[in-house]
């Protein structure tokens, strides 16, 4: 389907899993498996906008122009705006078994942290996750602690060596790692630390508007912005939720 604003709906369509049977040469197959198909609705039930203005004075005084900066931090705090949404999926995660919960959260330390993803990891090979793809998002300290451990920043592969010598991330115990500092959490512990499986979920987004104008009292140029995007969890069983407090 398409988004057509705030409220409309797009569905989604789940195949159901393929039957392997024995060949036996020379005799027919049996008849073809019919397969099941589940359709989920996913709303579009998130509406979110910017409206910013730069007084004329303002931008003949600057050199260069300041409103491409200004859409450029329009733009990062619509995606900031999104990854908040997001975080909020740890709710419908299917594995939390084992790896700490409200009421006794795990405490990772510089030695235990590669290992809880390494743990993660095997969580996720249980479920029959595609091996493919797998990521955790970790908050700024938990990568802080990684990055204390040899196993994460001496070792593993080439393509982990060549990111962390540019500062990206990387990966570790077979995920690939990403840090965000909106990893749900209260009052600095209890963070919800997600994994799994891109197609543990779906994300539909739409950029409905962008208008440049003229506020009529005032002498300025502004802009302003619709997005409207709704995400859902379709497969439960290959994502993960890790309770983690600092030390």
């Amino acid at each position: 389907g398409e988004i057509r604003g705030a409220g409309s709906s797009v569905k989604i369509h789940n195949l159901g899993a393929v039957t392997v049977s024995d060949y036996t040469k020379n005799t027919d197959l049996s008849a073809p498996e019919t397969l099941t198909d589940a359709e989920t609705i996913l709303s579009i039930d998130q509406a979110r906008s910017f409206n910013m203005q730069i007084d004329d004075i303002d931008q003949a005084q600057q050199v260069p122009k300041v409103m491409e900066g200004a859409m450029r931090e329009a733009a990062y705090a619509l995606a900031n705006d999104l990854d908040d949404y997001l975080s909020e999926l740890h709710t419908a995660a299917g594995i939390t078994t084992g790896f700490g919960d409200n009421t006794t959260p795990i405490v990772p330390t510089s030695t235990t942290a590669y290992e809880y993803l390494a743990d993660a990891y095997t969580a996720l090979d249980e479920a029959n996750c595609p091996p493919q793809g797998r990521w955790v998002i970790v908050p700024p300290w938990y990568h802080g602690l990684l990055r204390k451990d040899a196993r994460f920043v001496s070792y593993g592969t080439d393509r982990n060596r060549a990111v962390l010598e540019n500062g990206a991330i990387g990966e570790a115990a077979g995920f690939n790692v990403l840090v965000s500092n909106n990893v749900e959490n209260t009052a600095g512990a209890k963070y919800k630390i997600m994994f799994g499986h891109p197609s543990a979920w779906t994300l539909a987004m739409q950029i409905e508007k962008v208008e440049a104008y003229r506020p009529p009292l005032r002498f300025a140029d502004a802009v302003k912005g619709l997005n409207v995007y709704g995400a859902k969890v379709v497969r439960s069983g290959i994502l993960g939720t890790m309770t983690a407090s600092k030390a």
